[in-house]
């Protein structure tokens, strides 16, 4: 995969669906579901996540189902150290008796779901939002190797794909289109 570079796989951010961060979650709900139903994309049905911009137009983050689930429930903040990551808790061998202790210990979807989703209209994106850390954006230039490498050795579902030395997010890179190109390119090999 040296040969192809990251932007021949990627998804220019034309053609990925965003939202401003000053939107509530709700109009993400609705963004979001419209984008997984309508947009028939290389690896699956529409987008799971959508980019978020800022009042610049700049894209400071993601928002996934995940996301936007997580934060219909605050109280998940509130077990482990409130990150992402914390909340990944079956990864560790805990016994599903233990994760559902956990959901009544926090008393959480405790309240009936009429109520929470009361307050999807109050809550900001950017307030729930993912906002990707340094090892998640890779340049438009760099071989889809180093993309492969980026995703597999953060675990990451996706690579924000940057431009010049602004680094300005110009696509995406997910991991079901590196998928999809790797078949491709062995199929190819074995003259398939």
């Amino acid at each position: 995969m040296k040969n192809v570079m990251v932007k021949e796989v990627m998804i220019p951010l034309d053609e990925y669906t965003t939202i401003s961060g000053e939107q509530s979650l709700y109009d993400a709900m609705l963004v979001l579901e419209d984008a997984l139903k309508a947009v028939k994309a290389t690896c699956g049905e529409g987008h799971r996540a959508v980019l978020v911009f800022d009042d610049k137009g700049e894209i400071v983050g993601k928002l996934s189902h995940l996301d936007v689930l997580r934060a219909m429930e605050p109280k998940y903040f509130e077990v482990g150290d409130g990150s992402p990551m914390s909340l990944g808790l079956s990864r560790f061998g805990l016994s599903p008796k233990f994760m559902k202790g956990l959901l009544e210990q926090f008393s959480l979807w405790d309240k009936p779901l009429k109520d929470i989703a009361k307050k999807t209209s109050r809550i900001k994106v950017k307030d729930v939002m993912y906002t990707p850390s340094a090892g998640e954006y890779v340049d438009e230039e760099a071989t889809l190797d180093e993309g492969v490498h980026q995703l597999l050795l953060g675990q990451h579902q996706s690579l924000l794909v940057t431009r010049g030395e602004g680094h300005k997010v110009v696509g995406i890179l997910r991991l079901g289109d590196v998928f999809v190109k790797a078949v491709e390119l062995i199929r190819e090999e074995k003259g398939e």
